[in-house]
């Protein structure tokens, strides 16, 4: 199963808190698919995300938010600036995207975003959440910030958009998406039925 997200959607962090122990118990290994929605919300000509340009979405996915998180039993703060600029973030995750470190410090910097409501927009953030997980700072951020690995962002985010992707999180099962983190248990039982055929 694939997991394609923003840190600056606050779905996606609903879902990268939750999907790890679920996937886990469903015997489903998932590939951590990091990009950004901005240029995809710009090919449909919005300057922001919709719940931004419409008020009355806005209102009613940030009460939204409150109920999730409490379903979920995660903490929630809304945040003072949003959508953030996640490039640096995404950046080093996609970089890392199959090393062990790179699901900590998703999760990390989601919760720095809507738990925490700090900024998660620069490089120096970015340098905090991979301090505090003890990780080799300096390699890491030289790695994302080589000249080889700035297309790949770009091309990330053109997959996302060949694939139909118009929102996060959004998984794909045998080629099948689901949108949303309320699909994330669909995806899941989708995902356990594929692999139980023969």
């Amino acid at each position: 199963m694939e997991l394609w997200f923003d840190l600056a959607s606050n779905y996606s962090y609903l879902t990268l808190m939750r999907i790890e122990p679920l996937a886990e118990r469903a015997g489903v290994s998932v590939r951590w698919e990091p990009f950004l929605l901005g240029p995809v919300f710009e090919a449909f000509g919005w300057n922001s995300s919709p719940f931004v340009l419409q008020k009355e979405k806005g209102a009613y996915v940030w009460k939204d938010m409150e109920r999730q998180a409490a379903k979920y039993g995660l903490p929630w703060r809304k945040p003072a600036r949003f959508p953030q600029n996640t490039v640096h973030a995404v950046r080093v995750a996609l970089s890392g995207r199959d090393e062990p470190w790179v699901r900590p410090f998703c999760r990390a910097m989601a919760r720095a975003n809507f738990a925490e409501d700090r900024d998660i927009s620069s490089a120096e953030a970015v340098r905090k959440a991979l301090a505090s997980l003890g990780l080799p700072v300096e390699e890491i951020l030289a790695r994302a910030q080589a000249a080889e690995e700035k297309p790949r962002l770009r091309a990330q985010v053109q997959r996302a958009q060949a694939l139909g992707i118009f929102g996060a999180p959004t998984f794909f099962v045998d080629g099948e998406m689901y949108w949303g983190n309320d699909r994330l248990e669909d995806a899941l039982d989708a995902a356990c039925a594929g692999a139980s055929r023969p």
